[in-house]
C-alpha cells in the first residue's frame, strides 16, 4: 500500500458516570491526555507505524498516576496489582497480550513485544514478566505500581466504606486506558491496558487482555479501543463487532460505533464505551456513560480533549 493522505489517533483514559475525584482532578486528566496523545501523534508525523503510536500513547498513560494503568494500577482483593494489556496490529492481524503482572513497568511494552517477537497471543503471570526479562525489560517491584492514594483507597473499601466512597465514579473503581491510530501506509493499529477494577478477585482477567473485546484492529475496516465493565465488554464482543458491522454490514465507523454502544445491547443495562479510526483517518467516539476521558488529533482535525459528553 502506497502513502496515504491522512494520518490520525484518538485515545482514552477510562469511561464512567464521574466521580468527585475527577472533577478535583480534572486538569490532571486533561494534562495527562494531551501528553498522550502529543507522544503519539510525534509518532506518526515523522512516518512511523500505527504499532509504535499507540504503543507511545498508552505508555504515557501507563506512566501517569492520575489513569488506572501501569502506576496508578487499582489493587485486587488481595492488594495487590493485576495488570493486563492488549495490542493489535491491523496490516497482519497480530496479537500480542499480556495479564496477571505486577514487575513490568510498561504493559503494552509487553503486548508489543509478546506480538512481535513469538506466535503466542497471551502470556500471563510471572511466565510473562520472565518473558519481559528474556526480551531487554529490567523488573521492577512488585510495588512499583501502587500509588499513595490507590493504597488507602483499597484500605478504606477493605474497611467496609466501599459503598460509601465512590472512587472514579464507581463502588468498584474501573477503569482503562487505549489508543487507535492509522498511519501514513495506511496501516491501524489499537492498543488497551487496564489496572482492573479495584478488590476483583485474584487472577481475574478483564477485556483489555482480549483481542476482539478490548481492543480490535483491521486495515479493511478500523481500529477499536474499548472501555467500561469488562466482563460484559468480552461477553458482547464489543471491538470486533464494531469491525463486523463495518465489514458486512456496510456501516459508517461511527455508525457501528453508536450502535453498538447505544442500540444493539441497549437492554443489557451495562456502561461502555469505544473509540476508533478508520483507513480514511476518521475518529470515532462513542460511551453511554457521563464521561470518558477521550482525546483525538490528526493532519486533518486540530487537537481535541475532553472528559464530559
Amino acid at each position: 500500500m502506497g502513502r496515504v493522505d491522512r494520518i490520525a489517533i484518538a485515545i482514552h483514559g477510562g469511561a464512567s458516570s464521574g466521580s468527585e475525584y475527577l472533577d478535583t482532578e480534572l486538569q490532571a486528566y486533561e494534562s495527562g491526555l494531551e501528553r498522550a496523545i502529543t507522544a503519539g501523534y510525534k509518532v506518526l508525523m515523522q512516518g512511523r507505524s500505527a504499532i509504535e503510536a499507540v504503543h507511545d500513547a498508552v505508555m504515557v498513560m501507563e506512566d501517569d498516576p492520575i489513569f488506572n494503568a501501569g502506576m496508578g494500577s487499582a489493587l485486587n482483593e488481595g492488594g495487590e496489582v493485576q495488570m493486563e494489556a492488549v495490542m493489535m496490529d491491523g496490516k497482519y492481524l497480530n496479537s500480542g497480550a499480556v495479564a496477571l503482572v505486577n514487575q513490568i513497568k510498561n504493559p503494552v511494552s509487553l503486548a508489543k513485544a509478546i506480538m512481535e517477537n513469538s506466535n503466542h497471543t497471551m502470556i500471563a503471570g510471572q511466565a510473562a514478566v520472565e518473558y519481559g526479562v528474556k526480551h531487554g525489560m529490567m523488573p521492577v517491584s512488585s510495588d512499583y505500581c501502587i500509588t499513595e492514594k490507590q493504597r488507602k483507597d483499597f484500605f478504606r473499601r477493605a474497611a467496609g466504606e466501599i459503598y460509601r466512597l465512590p472512587v472514579n465514579g464507581k463502588k468498584k473503581a474501573y477503569g482503562t486506558v487505549g489508543a487507535v491510530a492509522v498511519d501514513y501506509h495506511g496501516n491501524m493499529a489499537a492498543a488497551t491496558s487496564t489496572g482492573g477494577p479495584a478488590l476483583a478477585h485474584a487472577g481475574r482477567i478483564g477485556d483489555s487482555s482480549i483481542v476482539g473485546a478490548g481492543c480490535y484492529a483491521h486495515n479493511n475496516t478500523c481500529a477499536i479501543s474499548a472501555t467500561g465493565r469488562s466482563d460484559q465488554l468480552m461477553r458482547l464482543v464489543v471491538a470486533h463487532d464494531i469491525s463486523a458491522m463495518m465489514e458486512l454490514g456496510g456501516k459508517t465507523l461511527q455508525e457501528a460505533c453508536d450502535y453498538k454502544i447505544h442500540e444493539k445491547h441497549k437492554d443489557a443495562l451495562t456502561e461502555m464505551g469505544v473509540i476508533g479510526v478508520d483507513g480514511k483517518g476518521n475518529i470515532s467516539f462513542s460511551f453511554n456513560t457521563k464521561c470518558m476521558c477521550r482525546a483525538s488529533i490528526s493532519n486533518h482535525q486540530p487537537l481535541y480533549i475532553a472528559v464530559y459528553k
